[in-house]
């Protein structure tokens, strides 16, 4: 969990997402059983939890669209770990951990995410920013969100943004 501290200076917002298909899928006339094909094999490659965790990240990708922000990257990698997402909010640089649970059995998905996941986060925040300071000239700000999405069996997804958890 991220003490006090660390949560001072940040902000929450939850919203309840009402369906599961992107919209850019929608828009691009994808059918329900191409969709429920592609989980499928999501679910057969990695397993239910790694299914729960893509549906997580595409949720919360297009959350952050919807608000404003422009995705630079997903699931990039280096050596020192993984960048769920990369996004731009104006000038600044958001690297944000997703997390996503289908209960609460063990806490929300934002407790997840640990003083020392944070400062994971802060360092592959630089090594992303080493690797594509082109692509980002006008940065002035870093900061760390997670986006924490809860996917019960019954009901609407819900998603919780916290922002600037670490910066």
């Amino acid at each position: 969990m991220l003490s006090a501290a660390v949560l001072a200076g940040s902000t929450t917002e939850v919203v309840k997402v009402t369906d599961s298909v992107p919209a850019a899928a929608r828009s691009h006339g994808v059918c329900a059983d191409v969709v429920s094909k592609a989980v499928a094999s999501v679910v057969a490659k990695g397993g239910v939890a790694n299914a729960v965790g893509a549906y997580g990240e595409r949720l919360a990708a297009r959350y952050l669209v919807d608000s404003g922000m422009q995705i630079l990257d997903r699931n990039w990698r280096c050596d020192q770990g993984e960048v769920d997402i990369v996004a731009l909010d104006g000038t600044c640089l958001v690297i944000v951990e997703v997390k996503t649970r289908r209960s609460l059995v063990f806490g929300s998905p934002a407790e997840a995410v640990t003083v020392a996941k944070a400062s994971r986060l802060r360092r592959l925040a630089a090594c992303w920013l080493a690797g594509h300071r082109s692509l980002v000239d006008s940065v002035s700000d870093i900061r760390i969100d997670v986006v924490g999405v809860l996917r019960p069996a019954q009901g609407p997804a819900q998603i919780e943004h916290l922002v600037a958890v670490a910066t």
